[in-house]
């Protein structure tokens, strides 16, 4: 993320204004296009994001005119989310994390864009606590569960064709801290959804990957959930129905099907289709029972129930499945607790401290895998160091220090 350029001036909180959002049932209650905000209170932090200078981890997004564009608004496999392949193109520009002055629970608004012919304009923001990321959100005013210290923003624009306008030229914010806070949830969510394969090697995923073959990673039908290019600040663990083999993954694209559907999150907190129970994907619902048509946000049929897809070495190597299927998967960003990442994968997961134990499954280059405590084991000479040390993971595999980048959000003790 080397690159200077939108300085945001001490933020907080979570957040986003769009304008013109395509695609959205009137059970979503979307947001309001292109108002501001209301008032910041008084003694709030202020500060504009500096939307001047595209960096290297923004996607299809150009400066140009005094004005934030996309670079190519035509739909295409390498300007639209592979994994969603919808009527639109996209582009993300990615601010750099800035730490605030002091910490803070919500933030407000106020985005500065141009939209007509189904161009939209969306500015989202996430939040540093405990260790980890929130969740990016869309909202005028967004009020974070505990108080952040850092904050990442970032502005999504997609249009329909060539014809069609989205452009910005400036986002304001404020945050302050008025709420009150709530523990952090002990357990991550976990649900049963239908998977299918992504394929489309030679793709561009939303976050700006090129889907190579064998690839891991896995895709969720909203951006909330989309980590930066390179990352795996929302991973997933996905298992087959049996548990007998898993995989964690980095979530790097949108779909299948949709773009704006958070199906984990509770009817208060969801994006869209706040009528469907927590857990239910839209993609499922429209499939099995007819919801809005039998129809997706983009009005296509929808032909199966999909609420996750993934990338082809997830699929074959580290579930071993060899068609669509029924999976059980855990959003692990969702809890709080130490993680390790990835450096250097896809890992094994050992169901004991050295290479003569079984794999149980693979966690990916970038995943952020649940650290429950670490033992000596095997002396393993890997990429990052020459170690005896193992991590016991929350669902009981091990895998070695020697290929693990870094361990966050807490300290893992000895088994």
């Amino acid at each position: 993320m080397a690159r200077a350029r939108r300085t945001l001036v001490a933020l907080t909180a979570l957040l986003t204004l769009t304008a013109g959002v395509p695609g959205t049932p009137a059970s979503a209650a979307p947001p309001a296009a292109a108002a501001p905000s209301a008032a910041a209170a008084p003694g709030a932090e202020r500060w504009s994001a500096d939307l001047a200078v595209a960096g290297g981890d923004d996607v299809n997004i150009t400066w140009r005119s005094g004005r934030l564009r996309l670079a190519d608004p035509r739909p295409t496999a390498h300007t639209r989310p592979a994994a969603a392949a919808g009527p639109v193109a996209e582009g993300i520009l990615l601010s750099a994390p800035r730490a605030l002055d002091r910490p803070a629970t919500r933030v407000r608004a106020r985005l500065a864009a141009r939209t007509r012919d189904g161009g939209t304009a969306t500015a989202q923001v996430r939040g540093w606590r405990s260790g980890r990321w929130t969740e990016w959100r869309d909202a005028a005013e967004a009020v974070f569960d505990q108080p952040v210290t850092r904050v990442q923003s970032r502005v999504v624009l997609t249009t329909p064709d060539a014809t069609a306008e989205a452009t910005v030229t400036g986002l304001t914010l404020a945050a302050d801290r008025p709420a009150p806070t709530a523990a952090p949830p002990a357990v991550a969510r976990t649900y049963r959804v239908y998977a299918t394969r992504i394929g489309l090697v030679g793709g561009i995923t939303a976050n700006g990957h090129t889907v190579g073959p064998r690839d891991h990673f896995a895709a969720l039908p909203t951006r909330r959930g989309l980590s930066p290019r390179g990352t795996g600040d929302y991973t997933v663990k996905v298992c087959t129905t049996s548990g007998s083999r898993c995989e964690y993954a980095p979530v790097w694209d949108v779909g299948p099907w949709n773009t704006r559907d958070d199906w984990w999150n509770p009817p208060a907190v969801r994006e869209n289709w706040k009528d469907l129970p927590q857990g239910l994907p839209e993609a499922q619902a429209a499939h099995q029972s007819g919801y809005n048509g039998g129809r997706d946000q983009f009005g296509r049929t929808v032909r199966n129930p999909a609420g996750l897809d993934l990338a082809d070495g997830t699929f074959w190597d580290g579930l071993r499945l060899t068609d669509n299927a029924w999976v059980t998967v855990t959003l692990l960003w969702t809890a709080d607790g130490p993680r390790a990442v990835v450096g250097s994968g896809p890992l094994n997961l050992r169901t004991g401290a050295s290479t003569s134990h079984p794999s149980r499954g693979l966690a990916a280059t970038a995943a952020q895998v649940p650290v429950r405590c670490y033992v000596t084991g095997q002396r393993i000479a890997g990429t990052y160091r020459t170690t005896t040390r193992w991590y016991r993971l929350v669902d009981g595999t091990y895998v070695s220090h020697a290929y693990l980048s870094s361990v966050s959000g807490g300290t893992a003790p000895r088994c």
